[in-house]
This record gives structure tokens, sequence and C-alpha cells, in this order.
């Protein structure tokens, strides 16, 4: 078996599976990274409320991809873990830093606030009113743009839903009905942080 030493405290003496010696056939590998690009002039200032959502690397993962999509904050609602959490930042890789963020005990009260702030509500959900994804495309112009993501079973609370003023999913064609809440913040955030593609 080949396996790169992840972990530089661990000289990757031990084989991760059969504990046997290993022995080093290569050097380390390269890092690799991604020139950081700067927001187009028609990108959608933009934010995300996370409404109870219960898993603590989920939550890591919403940073690490708020940090990559350059989401300006994060609202931490309800049950939801913050980065006082240290599990967090196994996913979140340091972006839980990078991001600024704010708790609220009451989700429902920090989306009116940031309605009444003159934000627009965006809620990633299914039901019959909602829309897919690139219907909301064209409507990406204008206020800043709140993300609303909720609860990885039971969706986004009905009281916030209806304070929204566009719910939207993403189209599946296979058996499930969703995807995980943090792989779908990551296609609807990269999605309407594009910027807009010239029309022939």
């Amino acid at each position: 078996m080949r396996f790169p030493v992840l972990d530089r405290d661990d000289p990757g003496t031990i084989c991760p599976l059969c504990k046997a010696p290993t022995r080093t056939v290569f050097g380390p590998y390269e890092e690799y990274s991604v020139a950081r690009s700067l927001p187009g002039a028609g990108d959608p200032a933009m934010e995300v409320l996370l409404d109870n959502i219960r898993s603590i690397y989920n939550v890591g993962a919403f940073f690490r991809t708020a940090d990559g999509a350059g989401i300006r904050h994060v609202h931490l609602c309800g049950m939801t873990p913050t980065p006082a959490h240290a599990r967090l930042a196994k996913t979140a890789l340091g972006a839980q830093d990078e991001v600024a963020w704010t708790y609220h005990r009451n989700g429902l009260v920090a989306a009116r606030s940031l309605k009444q702030s003159g934000m627009r509500l965006w809620a990633l959900e299914g039901g019959a009113d909602s829309i897919p994804l690139s219907a909301v495309l064209k409507e990406r112009c204008g206020a800043p743009i709140v993300l609303v993501i909720g609860n990885e079973i039971s969706g986004v609370d009905p009281e916030i839903l209806d304070l929204c003023d566009r719910v939207f999913h993403i189209p599946m064609s296979g058996v499930k009905t969703s995807l995980n809440a943090a792989v779908s913040f990551g296609i609807a955030a990269y999605t309407l942080r594009l910027p807009d593609i010239p029309q022939d």
C-alpha cells in the first residue's frame, strides 16, 4: 500500500492499516494551491445563516467553503456549533479564523433582523414552491443575499422560510432527493458567486 504521511508529528514509520513497518519510496508531496481571485463587479455580496446544523464537521466545511467563495459573514443559530468547539477545526482547517461569524440563539430573530436591514433571504430548500438554482441566477444582482441553510434532517424552519424572498433547490437526478448540507452549500455558494457570463 502507498500512503502519504499526513501528520507532521508522525514520521510515518508504521502503516495506518496493518501497523507493519514502512519504508519511504518518494519525497514529500508538493503542496499545490490556487491563486486567490478577487470578486467581480457583478458578484453579489453574500452571507449565510446556518440554523440548527447538528454536525460539527458540516459547520467546519461551511466555514472552509465560505472562505473560498468569498462569503463575508456566517450567522450560526440555535444548536449550530461555533468555532469554540475544537473538533470544528478538523474540517475548517483555519477558515474559522478568517470568516466573520456571529452566534444567535434564535434563528428566526436573526433572520428577521437581517431582512429588516435590507438583505435578501434565499433559502436552499426543497418543496412545492422551490425553484431550480439556475432560475435564480438572473436575480443575483442587487441587495446582499443571505443564503439560508436549515437542519440536515428537518430543513429550514417554516417561519424562517416564510421570510425568504426565494426558495431554490439543486436538481437531483438519482434516487436521493437531497445532498449533504455542506455539499449543497458549496454548489449554491460558488454558483451564485460566479461572475456574470457574457451573453452572445
